[in-house]
């Protein structure tokens, strides 16, 4: 490791994270990150505050403007020596790293992530459109983009990687990494060998907080939207909404300090891991995909669409909802299962038994309300067992009705917020 290299690595995990030895070692709260915290918090609760109008116009700042930075990045990347360096190891993957349970997971999660599967965000942001709203085509929208940015992120990324590679002398191999090392170690070390390097990483890291903060309230907007929808009646009247909104956000900052204690990479690790990836995430779309292929129906979900836009979707979504999306689901837990290996903080440090166990308990605590909500169902149903689970699975008849409620609680909301805003005017 090049003196360059290992005074980045020491600025980081001692500096920055002030590392502890191990989970074990809680050790104190860095009150430089704890205020970092609160300040995100603070900023994502002011974002959606007046609900998804604030959540909206935040967005066409924080969603847009990292776009016009990864440009700029693009750019500069592509004319340094070595760029294409970096980009043929891009392009040209090995083929043998397919054997490696750990890069499909990787590569899902990743997906996953881009995509806000199977975290409710696109559910929640989607149910704001207007009935009619062509659902259909802004999907392929959204994947083109969402394609395309990860493309483009990944030229930028890698013509600096092979700068840097070439400038030290080393294999691009040795500086490629994943993760946060990328985003805290790697790529800062390669801005400090451009010129301007201080421009160069205002751009980065201000876009990777813009990043950071817009998927924190689109969260938290999702959780808030769910929650007002379940007792609308009752989150309409008054303040309750922006008080629920304070009480979400001050849990949150105050579960969020254990990140930051000097064992909080520790931490983060565990819930990177079991909670926002691999078998959690993989379940919860194998769940998903056979209700809505299987029990709720394909043919009638394209009905349902049909209605909304005018036309059927292609007959070729039947069959990834019904076998192509659960099948390979499905294999890519087994395959994951089968080789499994215990987890690692940086290929070194090796967790205590009780660490994984907190690990799975919180990955299950999160399936389990799958099964727990369906034994609930099928109690409050009469009849036999069999009976109670063929009514249980019945989908509702209430979706004419769900489409004039919906419009009538959100006029109703509106209505209030604007009395709200009158009386503080």
């Amino acid at each position: 490791m090049n003196a360059s290299s290992s005074s980045v690595i020491e600025f980081w995990q001692r500096r920055v994270l002030n590392l502890s030895t191990g989970i074990e070692t809680l050790g104190s709260i860095q009150w430089d990150l704890s205020l970092c915290l609160l300040l995100s918090w603070v900023i994502c609760c002011l974002c959606v505050w007046k609900g998804v109008r604030s959540t909206a116009k935040a967005t066409y700042f924080t969603a847009t403007f990292p776009f016009v930075l990864l440009a700029v990045l693009f750019i500069r990347g592509m004319t340094l020596p070595g760029a294409f360096h970096g980009i043929k190891y891009y392009l040209y993957p090995d083929p043998s790293r397919l054997a490696d349970p750990q890069v499909w997971m990787d590569a899902g999660t990743q997906i996953f992530y881009s995509y806000a599967i199977c975290l409710g965000y696109m559910t929640t942001f989607g149910s704001y459109n207007k009935y009619n709203n062509n659902c259909y085509r802004d999907s392929f929208y959204l994947c083109m983009l969402n394609s395309g940015t990860s493309i483009m992120s990944g030229f930028a990324i890698f013509s600096v990687l092979g700068y840097m590679s070439v400038k030290q002398g080393v294999d691009i191999s040795a500086v490629a990494e994943s993760g946060p090392g990328l985003v805290f170690i790697v790529y800062p070390q390669a801005v400090t060998l451009l010129p301007w390097p201080q421009v160069w990483s205002v751009c980065f890291f201000f876009m990777i907080i813009l990043l950071g903060i817009d998927g924190q309230f689109a969260g938290i907007e999702s959780n808030m939207t769910s929650l007002t929808d379940l007792y609308p009646s009752y989150f309409g009247k008054g303040y309750r909404r922006e008080l629920l909104l304070l009480l979400l956000c001050a849990v949150s900052s105050l579960l969020g300090l254990f990140l930051v204690t000097e064992a909080g990479a520790y931490i983060l690790q565990i819930f990177d891991h079991y909670v926002c990836s691999g078998p959690t995430l993989l379940l919860m779309a194998i769940f998903q995909s056979v209700v809505i292929g299987w029990i709720y129906g394909a043919g009638r979900f394209c009905d349902n669409i049909e209605d909304m836009i005018g036309y059927k979707p292609l007959p070729w979504f039947k069959y990834c909802w019904h076998y192509i999306t659960p099948l390979i689901c499905v294999g890519t837990l087994v395959f994951l299962l089968l080789r499994y290996t215990p987890m690692r903080f940086n290929n070194m440090y090796v967790y205590p038994w009780w660490a994984y166990w907190i690990g799975w308990f919180l990955a299950m605590s999160s399936l389990s309300m799958i099964p727990l909500n369906m034994v609930i169902k099928v109690a409050k149903e009469k009849g036999s067992l069999w009976q109670r689970l063929k009514t249980a699975s019945q989908p509702a008849d209430d979706l004419p009705g769900m489409a004039k409620e919906i419009p009538r609680i959100s006029a109703m909301m509106h209505a209030q917020n604007k009395e709200q805003n009158d009386s503080m005017l």
